[in-house]
């Protein structure tokens, strides 16, 4: 796809409805940027009445836009725009919905952002009552709210995701994505509600943004490299994670995860790698940096977990088949509301000449089961 579209989008929570949908420009004539053609979703049929299905009129819009060539702007003029699911609003029916809420895909280019207290409200407390994800391996998963998948070279900034069904931004297959001044919120109970997925993408960074939800701030799932996350807030929610990794067939490897200038707050978790037990696939998790992180009252701020499991019943009697290595933790401070550093059936291996070793200052830790390196005295 080769047009470049920019939207903008304004969204009020209008008493009633799901959301509401508007484009920064005062009027239906607002010209693109430099002069670039302009696609006007009125034009294409929108009511914008808040009662009227839109649906139809904005996808015809997006593909007219997304036909044309070099950049050009798609225009949501002022309204009160209610769409179904796979474009900009969400019902509360879960029988309307695929995997996903609203899908941003192929695009070269694509630029989301937001004036104005822009937001998609997911309207997700209607159906945290059906996700039995936390309880059961076979669960039916709720949509996303936002999916941007196979897009190259993508701009997300100044928007807002509340009360999100399931995740409430994923990156899939995703190369070159910025994503910066995103407000992400939902209750600290509502299950699964991770703030920005991702995986299999590339060259992501993710800065200058504010997460308070009921499941990981960050998730870092199979088949990502380089990923840069900085200046984020996280709190409450279970933290920042890396995984899980290592459940299902042909996941990809894990490299080049820089996380700095973080601050917990009232999480479960600070960072946390976390795999699965008897990986049918081998990969790797390697090359990660966290540092200058803060931790205020963080039950666990560091964990890493080759042992994942969510459920009630776990059996924990395989390894795991992802490989950690090249993992580096650094000037991580704070408080946190557990005592102490439990380390618990740790064996991690050196590949090369000599013995593997471990070095502690100002911790206060405790051991249990197996433990290679041996542990600092």
């Amino acid at each position: 796809m080769e047009a470049r579209l920019r939207l903008l989008l304004v969204v009020v929570v209008v008493a009633g409805l799901c959301a509401a949908v508007a484009s920064a420009a005062g009027n239906s004539s607002v010209v693109g940027y430099h002069g670039d053609p302009t696609f006007n979703v009125r034009n294409y049929g929108a009511k914008g009445n808040g009662q009227t299905d839109d649906s139809r009129a904005l996808m015809t819009a997006w593909k007219a836009a997304c036909a044309a060539t070099g950049a050009v702007t798609l225009v949501l003029p002022p309204g009160t725009y209610y769409i179904g699911p796979g474009t900009l609003k969400a019902a509360t029916d879960l029988k309307r919905f695929g995997n996903d809420w609203v899908e941003f895909g192929w695009v070269n280019h694509l630029i989301v952002s937001g004036q104005n207290g822009a937001a998609f409200d997911g309207q997700g407390a209607a159906s945290w009552p059906f996700n039995k994800c936390p309880i059961r391996k076979d669960c039916k998963v709720l949509p996303t709210s936002v999916l941007f998948v196979n897009n190259n070279n993508m701009v997300v900034q100044n928007v807002a995701s509340v009360n999100s069904k399931f995740f409430h931004m994923a990156l899939l297959q995703c190369s070159g994505a910025k994503i910066s001044g995103v407000r992400i919120s939902a209750p600290e109970s509502s299950p699964n509600t991770d703030g920005i997925h991702i995986e299999r993408s590339n060259g992501v960074s993710i800065a200058d943004t504010t997460i308070a939800t009921g499941d990981d701030c960050i998730s870092i799932g199979q088949g990502n490299d380089n990923i840069d996350v900085a200046r984020v807030h996280c709190g409450p929610g279970h933290g920042m994670s890396v995984g899980s990794l290592g459940r299902y067939v042909g996941e990809g490897d894990v490299t080049r995860i820089h996380v700095r200038d973080m601050t917990f707050h009232g999480t479960m978790n600070g960072v946390r790698i976390k795999t699965w037990e008897n990986s049918p696939t081998k990969s790797n998790a390697a090359h990660m940096l966290f540092e200058n992180l803060v931790m205020n009252d963080v039950q666990n701020p560091i964990i890493i977990d080759q042992k994942y499991c969510p459920y009630y019943n776990c059996e924990h009697k395989f390894v795991s088949g992802v490989t950690i290595k090249d993992v580096q933790f650094k000037n991580i401070k704070g408080t946190a509301t557990t005592q102490g550093v439990v380390l618990q059936d740790v064996d991690l291996r050196y590949k090369g000449k000599g013995v593997s070793s471990s070095k502690c200052e100002n911790v206060r830790a405790k051991y249990a089961g197996f433990q290679n390196p041996k542990p600092c005295p």
